[in-house]
């Protein structure tokens, strides 16, 4: 029955009430959904934290690792992958065995591919990349760790007469079999022997994808695979007539080879169209011997190592 009287008080609290706690929760909704503030990514100590469009995302986003003050006696770390890495490596071997007086690190150098299919078996327990990891391996647990820098170099022998430079486009259409004449160049008229590095190289991928844009090498006669992904016998073969790319490091000093200028720019220029970045790839973050290594690597000491390796 309906209650007229006015002097009878409604009970609970009015309406207006209700209707501002529905908002006040469309609003907290809205901003905890839509514009909150997302975190960041902290890189790991060493590593400057990369800028946008600078580093592959395929990195994945790394533990923090930070220098051991020991390492138990009598350990043992295992590295194998990208063979541009052979000397950063070996650098980091020695000054960690230093560091650490008692452990050893185990270095080799089968290629990227082999490296991180090592890795993922639980053969070594780190992997040196000179690619990013595709998404397949990132979603196997792998993380890759951004440790340095690296400049890809043409290279042709001392010998060779052509000794012009190169643009951007022209190396491509050299490695795609579309230029196969040192004469079109403004050389002499001798066929460009090319000599490429196998598919399991990360230098291979890196080159494919920063030289060519993603495309596939060329499958002329003057093209030639390598069966092994070996910087020193590519640069043997070189010749009078031979191209071929190595990580920068790993021809700097060497006599008998001279460094392609591209676009009007060696690899020591900042601005040098061909670079791209190195990596140790891990699996579990709590090993102890990722953290030792890893925690090393990305150290001053283990910086400063990277940086004189090679010279």
């Amino acid at each position: 029955m309906t209650n007229d009287n006015p002097s009878v008080k409604r009970s609970g609290p009015p309406p207006i009430v209700f209707i501002l706690l529905l908002l006040g929760l469309i609003g907290g909704a809205y901003w905890f959904f839509v514009r909150r503030p997302q975190s960041a990514t902290v890189a790991p100590p060493g590593v400057e934290a990369p800028q946008p469009g600078t580093l592959d995302a395929s990195a994945g986003t790394a533990a923090n690792f930070s220098l051991q003050p020991s390492v138990p006696a009598g350990t043992v770390v295992t590295i194998d992958g990208s063979t541009s890495m052979a000397q950063l490596n070996a650098a980091l071997k020695a000054g960690f065995e230093q560091q650490y007086p008692g452990s050893v690190v185990n270095v080799a150098a089968a290629g990227s591919e082999n490296g991180i299919q090592a890795l993922l078996v639980g053969a070594v327990d780190v992997a040196a990349s000179s690619r990013p990891l595709t998404a397949q391996e990132q979603s196997q647990g792998l993380v890759a760790v951004p440790v340095t820098d690296d400049r890809l170099a043409l290279v042709v022998g001392n010998n060779n007469p052509y000794k012009r430079g190169l643009s951007t486009g022209q190396a491509a259409q050299i490695f795609q079999g579309q230029l196969t004449n040192w004469a079109t160049l403004g050389g002499a008229d001798a066929t460009i022997r090319v000599l490429n590095r196998p598919s399991v190289s990360g230098t291979h991928v890196s080159f494919r994808e920063m030289v060519l844009g993603g495309g596939e090498f060329g499958t002329t006669p003057n093209i030639t695979t390598l069966a092994r992904d070996a910087t020193t016998p590519m640069l043997q073969q070189l010749g009078t007539d031979g191209i071929g790319y190595a990580t920068f490091a790993q021809v700097a000093d060497q006599q008998t080879v001279r460094v392609v200028p591209i676009d009007g720019l060696t690899p020591e220029a900042p601005n040098y169209p061909f670079q791209r970045q190195l990596y140790y790839v891990y699996r579990d973050a709590n090993a102890p011997e990722v953290q030792s290594f890893l925690g090393y690597a990305l150290s001053p000491q283990g910086q400063q190592a990277i940086a004189t390796a090679g010279s």
